[in-house]
């Protein structure tokens, strides 16, 4: 594989279609600005639209802006919606878009904050427009993950939306823990269809926006310690644009850096904890996002 994959090596766009979620800033915009610099049209999901098409302003090509907050299942539905009646196809949908480290508060449907925002809208999006892809060969639904899945790496099935104790660190990695078994799960079901495949990346530690909410007492030692731990939003926006366009990719693979502890570096392939791989969360896991969202996916035909 080569060491040093960069932008370069993204193979030309022209003709497939792009939805990327969270595009108008850090890692989405960058992520967004790559694919269309490399001629796909590509749509900038967002929940601020004017930001959004100040971003498009930003990048070449066909760059359109849609509508979409993932914290509220009906905004969820409506871009799905205004999504199906404006493409006929999807070659790639990027589930990037994130919170971290929120203070406690919930979504418009009563989710906690990051679980519904990160794991259960991307889900519903993702089994919402599925069906727009699994014709289209070589298609690909990248989700975003975190080195964080691997802190308190439980799904907290007893309570899933932090409601007896709340952790900001522990209900993140949660959230980034499900957006992997919502990966290996996905590309399960997908694996005899033949054309759509899943795949999760995740940034290292990167400069943006994301770390707003940060606890204080987290905040100054990351602060000093920024020059060292930390990389720009496009070198952090590699392993998902990698994920997307590398013809070499597989279904259920993990990129991320590869530098040291995945922190900085090039893209790579990786693997995440142990406990993202247990079949049996990871399907649990999905029959309760089902039931949360009320958003089933389609079957995949099999291949003859």
């Amino acid at each position: 594989m080569t060491t040093n994959w960069t932008t370069t090596a993204i193979p030309d766009q022209h003709g497939r279609i792009a939805v990327v979620t969270g595009a108008n800033t850090g890692l989405g915009f960058e992520t967004a600005k790559a694919l269309a610099e490399r001629g796909a049209s590509v749509v900038l999901a967002v929940r601020d639209t004017d930001k959004g098409e100040r971003a498009a302003a930003q990048m070449p090509g066909d760059v359109t802006v849609q509508a979409l907050d993932l914290t509220s299942l009906d905004s969820v539905r409506a871009a799905a919606g205004a999504l199906r009646s404006r493409l006929g196809r999807i070659d790639l949908l990027i589930n990037n878009a994130g919170v971290m480290y929120t203070p406690k508060r919930t979504t418009r449907d009563g989710f906690e904050m990051q679980f519904g925002t990160n794991h259960l809208g991307h889900f519903a999006l993702t089994g919402l427009l599925l069906d727009l892809m699994l014709p289209v060969p070589g298609s690909r639904v990248v989700t975003v993950s975190s080195t964080g899945h691997r802190i308190r790496a439980a799904i907290h099935f007893d309570d899933l939306q932090w409601e007896r104790s709340y952790s900001r660190v522990g209900a993140y990695g949660q959230s980034k823990l499900a957006n992997l078994m919502f990966t290996y799960e996905l590309q399960r079901r997908l694996a005899r269809h033949g054309t759509t495949v899943a795949v999760a990346a995740h940034p290292g530690v990167s400069s943006t926006e994301l770390a707003r909410n940060t606890p204080a007492a987290l905040r100054l030692p990351l602060e000093l310690l920024a020059p060292l731990i930390t990389q720009t939003p496009a070198m952090g926006a590699l392993p998902s644009l990698r994920a997307a366009t590398d013809p070499a990719v597989f279904g259920g693979q993990y990129y991320g850096p590869g530098g040291r502890f995945e922190i900085l570096g090039h893209p790579r392939l990786v693997t995440s904890s142990p406990e993202s791989y247990e079949v049996a969360v990871q399907q649990r896991l999905w029959a309760v996002s089902e039931e949360l969202t009320g958003v089933t996916f389609p079957a995949p035909v099999a291949i003859s």
